[in-house]
């Protein structure tokens, strides 16, 4: 690989390049500087050197230093948040989506199959529950109702979080969320590197290309990734125009990222997942208006019938959309939401703790492919 190369090349030209004393360098012609001049000893050069000819090595470090990028590479003023805000007091059962959804008075009628029962048509349908019988086939709703385990119960929760910062970082950085190969130059014709990363691997990010008609992300020396494949974070720590005050919560569309702000600094980001086409995210600046730890969300439309109980850490900004936690995910990076901004639990009881009522949510689409017709924004959404 160019990267192993150039290692072993930095070490032999510090073992046996001696530059010329500075006046000799100085007095040469310009005409020698480009047929015969000394090449600079390996190194950044932050400006321009007079003494010696900025090539090779030189010029490859100085080039990735100018990136943002410097072996060995610098970390991400970045720690993991507490792994215990993964834990929620709830337990789900997922009712199968092509299932009528029948809710009992009591366990006797779920038995017996009862017709007085409250009946929802097929649907997109949680319950929390909070005991099941001894055959493990009944479960006793946090509403009081008892159902047939006609569908899956949810066992662990994703424990997927993101990152805490001391910092504002000086590059991009982002979350695979699928296995990807790295390439060794842009393209999918590159030659792979061998490395593969594993979803939700962190990485830097230092220049985006075109190949293949789809950007490129550099996350370190001879190495680049699928752009598509990567939820990216770009920093900017300046408030979005019509906030008025230093704190706000950024949402990329594109990239699927949030982004926390306080102070005009970076203090929390990870993945997300927002609206799926027709259910979309609205772009726009909002404020958060109604904080609930728990929340019901249903929809008794049968054509989009949706009933969820117990949704964890929800924060109203738009309507009826919310950001909250969505224990049914088990990936984030992409579109999947019918209108809210999904977190994983852990990154929304951080959300949760950190955001108040008044605080700004900055929702935007660099792609520009997001409509933003208010008649496209109606209903409910989840």
């Amino acid at each position: 690989m160019r990267f192993k190369n150039i290692v072993r090349v930095l070490l032999l030209l510090t073992l046996t390049i001696t530059p010329a004393p500075a006046n000799a360098q100085g007095a040469a012609p310009d005409d020698e500087i480009a047929s015969g001049a000394v090449v600079c000893a390996p190194g950044v050069y932050p400006s321009a050197p007079g003494d010696c000819l900025l090539a090779g090595p030189s010029a490859y470090l100085t080039e990735l230093a100018r990136l943002g990028l410097t072996l060995p590479p610098r970390p991400l003023p970045a720690y993991p948040p507490d792994p215990a805000l993964t834990r929620v007091p709830y337990r789900y059962f997922h009712v199968a989506d092509d299932t009528p959804a029948r809710f009992y008075s009591s366990l006797a009628d779920a038995q017996a199959k009862s017709e007085n029962a409250l009946t929802y048509t097929p649907g997109f349908v949680y319950i929390s529950y909070t005991s099941m019988d001894d055959s493990g086939h009944y479960f006793l709703s946090q509403s009081g109702y008892w159902l047939r385990g006609d569908g899956n119960r949810i066992g662990d929760i994703s424990k997927f979080q993101g990152l805490l910062f001391r910092g504002t970082p000086r590059v991009a950085f982002g979350w695979t969320f699928e296995q990807i190969p790295v390439k060794s130059a842009p393209g999918y014709n590159a030659p792979d590197t061998g490395q593969i990363l594993q979803p939700f691997t962190v990485v830097q990010v230092y220049r985006t290309e075109m190949a293949n008609e789809m950007e490129w992300n550099m996350i370190g020396p001879d190495q680049w990734v699928e752009g598509r494949r990567v939820a990216l974070v770009t920093p900017n720590p300046a408030p979005p125009e019509g906030a008025s005050t230093n704190r706000w919560i950024d949402v990329d569309l594109k990239e699927q990222t949030l982004a926390v702000y306080d102070n005009n600094q970076l203090v929390y980001a990870t993945a997300i997942a927002t609206g799926l086409e027709p259910f979309w995210t609205r772009p726009g600046l909002f404020q958060i208006f109604e904080k609930k730890e728990t929340e019901t969300m249903r929809n008794n439309d049968p054509s989009d019938f949706y009933y969820l109980e117990n949704v964890p850490y929800t924060m109203y900004f738009d309507g009826a959309r919310a950001l909250h936690g969505a224990y049914w995910r088990t990936r984030f990076g992409y579109p999947q939401s019918h209108g809210c901004i999904n977190l994983s639990i852990g990154d929304a009881r951080w959300l949760f703790d950190w955001a108040d009522v008044g605080d700004w949510v900055y929702v935007h689409d660099p792609s520009g492919q997001t409509p933003t017709d208010p008649a496209l924004y109606q209903g409910g959404a989840y």
